[in-house]
């Protein structure tokens, strides 16, 4: 088999020899079947190897440029989303505006339908005073008409057993005593019909007393179904926020009650002499109305103290959501932008750290109302201390890369008891108002 072997390669490779000349003499290199074969494959291999690594050049330089295309689309789309975010942020800052100025209109209209029932229970009163100040003028003068009457016939049944008795009495002195007892009877009857008309004119001055009262009813029941429905379209969108971030709205409203349970202002419910009566209904549904309005501010005070707004109001990036990412939990939502862009707090609260933190870098965390507590990391520089008390909308700090970052950016959390929640729950959440 070996010389088989050689033979082939003899046959296939061989003995060759180059010749080298020179002006003195010449020389050679046997280059012999072994050498042969091994420059051969030397060669061959050379070549393979420049063949794979041209192709995986090309196949890595297709890669790069479908991963920078994939990225530009990324960056596209992100851009898109955020125009988006931004028209509809711009949608409901004006729907809030609407919804404030219905609010404002709403508190102007019950403020003058306070005064015009005030009015109206003003004029009711003065006209009840009158009824009665007439009624006891109208029985007093009865009472002395009766008695007048009384006196006349009992004058009369004298006069006649006076002039039975005594026919020598004088003709002059019966006649004076009738013409006194006349006057008497015709003043009696003057001032029954003064009385008359005084009570048929007092009669005519109720009925159209009455009449403006219904018209008054109707206006006012216009007034409160308008402030009605104004006030349920204004409060509709701020009972679903809650809910759509997974808060128990109630919970939250009776913790702000008690901690705002001060009296008075044009909130308190409306109250009316009724000489013991049961409430009449307007007063009812101004209550009503007077509760949800209540109701909207606090609201607007939850809302204040929650933290549904977003932290960076300057151009963005979303670069990393809450969730798994690399497989680790990421606690948090990224927002990439230019280094120094200011951050904001999303709620009023008391900054319980200000600093250095491993991992998060230049870190800020906010205490909030209801166990709520929101952090702000990688920052570049941090303009609040500990014990700083900070409203939505305070600026808290500058964008940064500090801590284990890759890139300037604002890793945000929210969390609720201690617990990690998504941060982009309260921002969507939101939508419907700011």
């Amino acid at each position: 088999m070996r010389h088989r072997i050689h033979n082939f390669l003899e046959r296939t490779f061989p003995d060759r020899r180059i010749f080298l000349r020179s002006d003195n003499d010449t020389r050679f290199i046997r280059l012999s079947p072994a050498t042969q074969i091994i420059a051969v494959t030397g060669t061959a291999l050379f070549v393979g190897w420049a063949i794979v690594a041209t192709a995986i050049l090309l196949m890595d330089s297709i890669g790069s440029g479908s991963l920078r295309d994939q990225a530009e689309r990324e960056r596209t789309l992100y851009e898109d989303r955020l125009a988006t975010l931004s028209s509809e942020r711009d949608l409901r800052a004006e729907e809030a505006l609407a919804a404030q100025e219905r609010f404002n209109a709403a508190l102007e209209q019950i403020s003058e339908m306070q005064s015009a029932l005030l009015e109206s229970e003003d004029r009711r009163r003065e006209l009840e005073t009158g009824i009665e100040v007439i009624q006891t003028t109208l029985r007093h003068t009865m009472k002395e008409r009766d008695t007048a009457r009384a006196e006349t016939e009992t004058a009369l049944a004298q006069l006649d057993g006076v002039v039975a008795e005594n026919n020598s009495a004088s003709h002059a002195d019966a006649e004076t005593t009738l013409d006194f007892l006349t006057d008497a009877l015709q003043v009696a009857a003057a001032e029954r019909d003064t009385m008359a008309l005084i009570a048929a004119e007092a009669k005519t001055r109720a009925e159209e007393m009455d009449h403006e009262r219904l018209l008054m009813e109707e206006r006012n029941d216009r007034i409160f179904t308008q402030l009605e429905d104004a006030v349920s379209i204004s409060i509709e969108p701020l009972n679903g926020i809650f809910d759509s971030a997974g808060l128990d709205a109630d919970s939250i409203l009776d913790t702000i009650r008690r901690g705002y349970s001060g009296q008075g202002g044009p909130l308190t419910p409306l109250t009316f002499s009724t000489k013991g009566e049961a409430e009449d209904p307007d007063s009812l549904r101004a209550n009503s109305v007077l509760e949800k309005l209540d109701r909207m501010n606090l609201y607007r005070i939850a809302l204040q103290k929650t933290p549904f707004a977003i932290p960076v109001k300057a151009a963005f990036r979303f670069t990393s959501p809450f969730g798994m990412r690399w497989g680790r939990m990421h606690e948090g939502t990224d927002f990439a932008a230019a280094h120094g862009t200011p951050i904001y707090a999303t709620a009023d609260g008391t900054v319980i750290h200000a600093g250095w933190l491993s991992g998060y870098g230049n870190l800020v965390k906010i205490k909030h109302e209801f166990g709520i507590e929101t952090r702000y990391a990688h920052m570049s520089k941090v303009r609040v201390k500990v014990g700083d008390r900070v409203s939505r909308g305070d600026r808290i700090g500058d964008m940064g890369n500090t801590g284990r970052s890759t890139g300037t950016h604002l890793h945000y959390e929210v969390r609720i008891g201690g617990k990690p929640v998504n941060p982009m729950t309260y921002i969507k959440a939101a939508r419907d108002v700011f």
